[in-house]
């Protein structure tokens, strides 16, 4: 199969924009992978599908808010996404600016009186690395001047409950630039149902980065890797996780990094897996996910676990009953 394969018609008006005001008010499609069926329920049905012995894992990461406007040296305006820290002190960062072309290695953007950033390196994509000074501590100006990284697809600016709202109820490790989306729907209650109904809860880190969601670049996809990511998972989660009789992975990130520290014994480190139909999984019995865009690594790997060609039947459906797509959308349940 192409990735050409993996292509279905959506329209624009289906991509959500806003967050529900109730995070678990979505529309949840139930995908039943074994019988070749789907039923609409809503997600906070979730807890009716778990059993005692199962686990979900969840990904903690926390959304960092990494976009930053600044001021080039000609008083340009221009805009900085970081990506990920490449210095221990965390002051010397990989970032994507726009408008790029332009921004040489020795140029100095300012983002207020005291925070600077010189540009230090170019990457092979056109990423720069930038070297901050006017600050110990660059998470507290991110905090303080930061905007939360909004998709592409998501047409408005970020808003200040965005910063809430882009986020899961469980966040904690600090180092993504997008939100391991089908974790937004969760809250507390929801959690507290799902441990009453028998299931345990894992925690994973994986630190979501841009790949995740770009399209791939290639059509002939078998043997490809994809974008580096860091995980970890504490011994005491992935004990958690071997015990489980069923486990089911909460967005793609938590079952990315289940399968490679799976795959590779090693609990912690980068991981380039690359999930496409004909992968054997090793722990992922069901995953809860979003719905996804086209032609994209996050489709192969739904169409992975549940087949190529319901995956697309149920998306056709989701088109059809008008379901809620994307980061801000509803979900699906593959079990």
């Amino acid at each position: 199969m192409r990735l050409s394969d993996f292509d279905y018609e959506l329209p624009e008006e289906l991509i959500a924009q806003e967050a529900l005001a109730d995070r678990a008010a979505s529309r949840m499609l139930v995908v039943h992978k074994d019988e070749g069926r789907w039923e609409d329920r809503m997600f906070r049905d979730l807890p009716e599908y778990l059993h005692p012995g199962d686990c979900l894992v969840v990904n903690n990461s926390r959304v960092l808010p990494s976009r930053l406007f600044g001021t080039r040296s000609s008083g340009a305006r221009i805009e900085v996404l970081l990506l990920e820290p490449v210095s221990g002190d965390a002051l010397e960062w990989k970032a994507l600016v726009r408008p790029g072309k332009k921004v040489p290695s020795g140029e100095v953007i300012s983002f207020d009186e005291t925070l600077r950033a010189e540009v230090t390196g170019r990457g092979e994509r056109g990423e720069r690395t930038l070297r901050f000074s006017g600050t110990a501590d660059l998470y507290g100006s991110l905090e303080r001047l930061g905007h939360m990284p909004l998709p592409p697809y998501i047409k408005r600016e970020d808003r200040l409950e965005d910063r809430e709202r882009y986020q899961t109820v469980y966040a904690k490790e600090r180092g993504s630039v997008a939100a391991p989306t089908a974790g937004l729907h969760f809250t507390p209650e929801v959690l507290e149902r799902c441990a009453a109904a028998g299931a345990e809860r894992a925690e994973v880190t994986l630190h979501v980065g841009l790949g995740t969601f770009q399209p791939l670049e290639f059509d002939e996809y078998a043997g490809q890797n994809l974008h580096r990511e860091r995980y970890s998972i504490t011994p005491e989660n992935w004990a958690k996780i071997e015990g489980a009789k069923r486990v089911i992975g909460v967005g793609t990130t938590s079952v990315r990094t289940m399968e490679s520290a799976a795959a590779t014994g090693e609990l912690s480190g980068g991981t380039e897996i690359f999930i496409y139909p004909g992968f054997e999984f090793r722990k992922t019995g069901a995953m809860l996910t979003n719905f996804h865009l086209p032609k994209t690594s996050l489709v192969l790997l739904v169409a992975a676990l549940a087949g190529r060609d319901l995956t697309l039947a149920a998306y056709r459906h989701a088109v059809e009953e008008r379901y809620r797509f994307f980061s801000y959308g509803d979900c699906m349940l593959v079990v």
